[in-house]
Order: C-alpha cells, then structure tokens, then sequence
C-alpha cells in the first residue's frame, strides 16, 4: 500500500508534527514500506495459532495491590513550585495564566 505525500502530510498534522518536504518524501517511503510489510503479515494463515500477549513465559513481580496510608498534603506539596490551597497549581488552559486548582 503506497501513501501520497497528501496522506502523510494529514498524518503529520493529525501528530502536530512539522515536516520539511524531503522529511515528508522519506516519511512516505518509510511508512509504506512499513505498511506493506503489516500487508503480508495479514496474508499468513494463523488458524490455529493461539494469540500470546508476550513469546516468554512470565509472571507479575508486582508486589500485592494492598490499600497503604496516604503521602500528607503538606508533604506531598513541600516542593511544589506553586500551590493553591491544599492543590498543585498550575496555569489554566483557557484564557489565563493565573494558577487554578482543580
């Protein structure tokens, strides 16, 4: 499957990427090659073959997921470079600069 330089130019936008033409032109080339790639792995037969979520055996090393007490606020908030009542501050998104705590 052969991307045109108009799709790669949408997949840079859609990642908010800024891409010089030859960066575009490599990107066409490599993405194809790697969608041609996942083209033939779509054409094996895997009847039969029992999907796997990692090829080695392994097990969870986590340790049990048991309720513990707390951080403190005032600890939690000792180095925060800003702080809004018992919350980390920080700058709105929309229309301000001032800290918000939500």
């Amino acid at each position: 499957m052969s991307l045109s330089l108009d799709d790669v130019r949408k997949v840079a936008k859609l990642a908010r990427l800024e891409m010089s033409e030859p960066d575009l032109a490599r990107m066409q080339v490599q993405l194809s090659a790697i969608l041609d790639y996942i083209d033939q792995l779509n054409q094996l037969n895997t009847d039969g073959v029992e999907p796997l979520a990692h090829p080695l055996p392994v097990q969870n090393v986590f340790r049990p997921d048991e309720p513990t007490p707390s951080l403190p606020v005032d600890a939690a908030l000792q180095n925060a470079p800003s702080k809004v009542g018992d919350y980390f501050g920080v700058p709105a998104v929309f229309d301000t600069d001032e800290p918000v705590s939500h």
